[in-house]
């Protein structure tokens, strides 16, 4: 039992620094091991890297499913010229309160700006039609050299289809619809398709002045379109003289009080410039026109007479009063008789020029025509006799 204790005692006694040792000789091979293995890992990393880069360098297009030629044709697809005043197409697909973006498979963004955005004055590109989604055509107009965007208009497109449309009108000699938007010493300047015009005073046929005009939409004819000089000259007085040509007397027309004076009222018929005389408003006297009619008022007017050499031409209301003061009482009861009693005051001219041409006919017997019970002109009767009419009993022209 000595022995045994004395044994025991023994490796009590023992220091414990031989056990650390052990650790810690563990954990130094542990340690050298990781290392190898990070080291190794490492190498072959910076093998495959080196094996890529000679790839790269001796046979780039190795394992490459395309051919160089493919891919480059590829590109082509989206090329595109992007020197200034080429037209490209794009869409809109987005947009602020100073113009739109546009997308044109570009590798630059492309802007449209608000001022480039329509030919004519808009407040915002939405008044125009331009919203995301829109596919359109612009023409390239510039870069931003600051970021490199494209700049974009459509201003330009329409300005060129502006001077083709006029041109055509021109070949057509077609009257068209201008709104007056300045006037100065020598005329009037005119929109018309999108573009300004000027309109020389000898060319306006009207008595009105520039700045009654103003706002005023009237129509003209082409004198000049020459895109290459910037000139499109516009001649009212042509247009009007070929409305005139179509109002014929008796006809019942729409137009608009334009101003008032002692003697009549000046009224708008599509451009054209009437006077309604004061005696040719009602059958009853007027001592105040003002009474009866003021500047603005749409009324409907018979054609009396004109005068395509001066462009005057003289309007009625009393022939169309189906009871005489109907146009100072009750004026919505004349426009709507209007037609009516221009179609009576045509059919009683109608007779009154066939009673003068029969007239005549008493006195040209050789035109081979004559009058029947009913008013119609037509050959003369077959039983007349051939050496025609005897007129010793007609009364001489100092006689009648």
């Amino acid at each position: 039992m000595m022995a045994s204790l004395a044994h025991q005692l023994r490796w009590s006694s023992l220091p414990s620094k031989p056990i650390h040792n052990h650790r810690r000789r563990n954990t130094v091979v542990c340690s050298i091991a990781i290392e190898n293995a990070q080291n190794k890992e490492r190498a072959k990393l910076k093998q495959l890297f080196q094996d890529a880069y000679e790839r790269c360098r001796t046979s780039p297009a190795e394992g490459v499913s395309f051919t160089f030629e493919q891919f480059s044709a590829a590109l082509d697809n989206y090329d595109f010229d992007a020197e200034i005043g080429t037209k490209v197409k794009g869409t809109v697909f987005a947009a602020d309160a100073s113009g739109a973006y546009v997308d044109i498979t570009a590798k630059s963004t492309a802007y449209l700006p608000l001022q480039e955005a329509s030919i004519y004055r808009i407040k915002n590109v939405e008044e125009a039609g331009i919203v995301p989604g829109l596919k359109e055509e612009f023409v390239i107009i510039g870069v931003n050299e600051s970021d490199d965007t494209l700049i974009l208009s459509l201003r330009s497109i329409q300005y060129d289809l502006a001077w083709e449309r006029c041109r055509q009108l021109q070949s057509e000699d077609a009257v068209v619809k201008g709104k007056v938007v300045n006037a100065n010493k020598g005329g009037l300047v005119a929109a018309v398709e999108g573009l300004k015009g000027f309109v020389p005073f000898s060319q306006i046929s009207t008595r009105a002045t520039g700045e009654e005009l103003l706002e005023k939409e009237i129509p003209f004819k082409f004198v000049e379109v020459d895109e290459e000089q910037s000139r499109l000259v516009l001649s009212h007085r042509k247009a009007v003289a070929e409305n005139q040509g179509q109002l014929g007397i008796g006809s019942v027309v729409t137009g608009s009080v334009q101003s008032i004076k002692p003697y009549g009222a000046f009224v708008d018929i599509g451009g054209i410039s009437g006077l309604l005389h004061v005696s040719q408003i009602s059958h009853d006297r007027i001592t105040d026109i003002a009474t009866v009619l003021q500047p603005g008022d749409i009324l409907k007017v018979m054609i009396l007479s004109h005068d395509r050499e001066r462009g005057r031409v003289s309007l009625s209301t009393k022939k169309l009063e189906p009871t005489p003061g109907d146009m100072i009482r009750n004026p919505k009861l004349v426009f709507e008789k209007a037609e009516e009693m221009a179609q009576t005051f045509r059919q009683r001219i109608a007779q009154a020029e066939a009673m003068a041409r029969a007239d005549m006919l008493r006195f040209q017997p050789e035109s081979g025509l004559s009058l029947s019970s009913d008013g119609i002109l037509g050959p003369l009767a077959s039983d007349l006799p051939p050496e025609g009419l005897d007129l010793s009993e007609v009364p001489t022209a100092e006689d009648s």
